[in-house]
């Protein structure tokens, strides 16, 4: 004769049911960050910002979204050349997609593992970089994507040996 299965306590389940929702509640979080969102030109220019504040561009965009460009003086190859280094020598960054006038990079954050997409478009007639970052969860990046571009604006003049 067999002895009857004894039933878990509540609290032993809780003990396991705790850890189950916090890992299949960050990985749900997670999973759209590993798909890439739509990204390129669009008539030229770099894609406009969602309606999210977790965007910011200097083309298209408005209000809080609006950065300026990145500026240099001088041969366009060189300036492209030059911040392509400055992103190579950045922390959890990686170069995806580059041409002649576009680029397209990935950010990982070091602890949660979040990534940014953060694309260049050359406009060499006028002297400039367009940027736009944008974070790919969430509705607020608590102003990491202009912090970004202002760190690799500071980093690209400094290479250039402006500062």
């Amino acid at each position: 004769m067999t002895s009857p299965t004894p039933t878990p306590s509540p609290r032993r389940r809780m003990f396991w049911i705790i850890p189950i929702v916090l890992i299949v509640g960050w990985a749900l979080l997670a999973i759209p960050s590993w798909r890439r969102p739509a990204v390129g030109l669009e008539a030229g220019q770099l894609r406009r910002c969602p309606a999210t504040p977790n965007c910011v561009c200097s083309e298209g965009a408005t209000g809080d979204q609006t950065i300026e460009p990145i500026a240099f003086t001088g041969d366009s190859v060189a300036a492209w050349s030059r911040l392509q280094q400055v992103i190579q020598q950045s922390p959890g960054a990686a170069i995806i997609q580059h041409d002649d006038r576009y680029l397209h990079a990935e950010f990982t954050t070091r602890w949660m593992r979040y990534v940014d997409d953060v694309e260049f478009r050359l406009d060499a007639p006028s002297g400039q970089i367009h940027v736009r970052s944008a974070s790919r969860v969430g509705r607020s990046d608590l102003g990491a994507n202009r912090q970004r571009v202002e760190t690799l604006r500071r980093a690209f003049a400094q290479e250039s040996g402006s500062i």
